[in-house]
């Protein structure tokens, strides 16, 4: 019996469906529209704030407006202005804004409904708001994305031919289809989400204005993956690490690759055949948690002594950590235990670095982005060390003690 493309959400069944059905019919597979699966889902963020938020330096937002009348369209990247807004037209634009989720915290609060999928996958929620036909063409993207209709109505065409044309319009900025035959028509209420695996084609357009939450799940290319992998294997290497011949024989034929050269290539290369597991895994939890990183952690003023950490939590300082830092952490005990709780049974990488340290402290500090004091006075010495690395990379950054009230 086929799966459907279309469920209603239930009581506890926010994908319609139990969350191990929608990985193993839907994920990364086919096409899902649920209906009320974010029934309660309250827009924590204004199409106003949106706009703000478009307006500062360091945000990544853009403009798309449509000429429904030539069918062209045009792009512009902000930061934007109060007059940028002022001169766009009644209809058929979209203002489009990434990393919302680092900006808002009750923005990146709605991340917490997608728990059942591993967070090192999540890119960002990208935020559009758009006006009566507003949208960005038919296109294809290379992702998994949530997209959750939050504010007014949004209507969605898709095909669910993950083998229908692909090619772009040459003459435009923006990666429109040239050929686009929609499969599927719905309209998106409030609450609605449609769940897209990559290569799906689909178009969005507003039905009155509209604002539209999409949580993408973004995951590296193999050839970014293994061009990284290959630039960690090499980093060490110096100018003098060649291909080397010392033993060369006479040769029967000077234009022959022979079996002698073959197995010197072999020997120089060995590093690509004998890597092991651990170092491995090493590469992957640093590469995944640095992997499309759009802005970086700046260092305190001045180093942060261990002296100073400790007074600092002592006075009731907690810490936050940087929006922008990638978290994810790896068991390292011999059991695969996740519940262990010693001074070294986990890796936790951060933004690219890994720290030993005990699993309750990696959770910790990927789970929260804020800290209380209370929860970071009684840590261990290899924790309270990495914490310390932390907050002198950047990545957490002390906050001020909490003022006791006077009676």
């Amino acid at each position: 019996m086929s799966t459907p493309i279309e469920v209603q959400a239930g009581p506890g069944q926010p994908l319609g469906m139990s969350t191990q059905d929608f990985l193993r019919d839907y994920w990364q597979k086919r096409p899902l529209l649920i209906r009320c699966a974010l029934a309660d889902f309250a827009p924590p963020l204004t199409p106003e704030d949106l706009a703000g938020l478009a307006c500062e330096e360091a945000a990544l937002s853009r403009l798309i407006v449509r000429d429904p009348a030539g069918d062209s369209w045009s792009v512009r990247s902000g930061p934007f202005d109060d007059a940028d807004f002022a001169q766009l037209p009644e209809s058929h634009w979209t203002l489009l804004v990434q990393d919302v989720d680092k900006w808002d915290m009750d923005v990146s609060a709605l991340l917490e409904r997608f728990r059942f999928l591993p967070r090192w996958r999540v890119d960002d929620v990208m935020i559009s708001y758009a006006v009566d036909g507003g949208g960005v063409g038919a296109h294809v993207d290379q992702y998994d994305v949530f997209l959750v209709q939050g504010l007014g109505r949004r209507r969605w065409r898709i095909s669910d031919d993950a083998r229908a044309p692909k090619t772009f319009r040459p003459e435009l900025e923006l990666k429109i289809l040239a050929e686009f035959t929609p499969t599927h028509d719905w309209v998106l209420e409030p609450g609605d989400m449609l769940y897209l695996p990559p290569g799906f084609a689909h178009d969005g357009v507003a039905v009155g204005d509209c604002m539209t939450f999409s949580v993408g799940m973004r995951a590296p290319a193999l050839a970014e993956m293994l061009g990284d992998l290959v630039d960690t294997l090499v980093e060490p290497l110096s100018e003098d690490d060649r291909y080397t011949d010392a033993d060369l024989a006479p040769a029967a034929d000077p234009y022959e690759i022979d079996a002698a050269s073959l197995s010197r290539v072999e020997h120089a290369v060995a590093a690509l055949r004998e890597m092991d597991n651990a170092r491995l895994h090493d590469w992957f939890g640093r590469y995944i948690t640095s992997y499309r990183c759009a802005q970086t952690a700046l260092a305190p003023p001045r180093i942060v002594t261990a002296t100073e950490l400790d007074a600092a939590l002592a006075r009731g300082a907690g810490i936050v950590r940087f929006p922008w830092a990638r978290t994810a952490w790896l068991d390292a005990t011999p059991t695969g235990r996740a519940d262990c709780a010693g001074s070294g049974d986990a890796t936790l990488y951060v933004a690219g670095s890994s720290h030993i340290c005990s699993g309750a402290f990696a959770r910790l500090i990927c789970e929260q982005r804020e800290i209380a004091a209370t929860e970071l006075q009684t840590l261990g010495g290899a924790d309270k060390t990495v914490l310390l690395a932390l907050v002198n990379q950047g990545q957490l950054v002390l906050t001020r003690p909490q003022r006791r009230s006077r009676r």
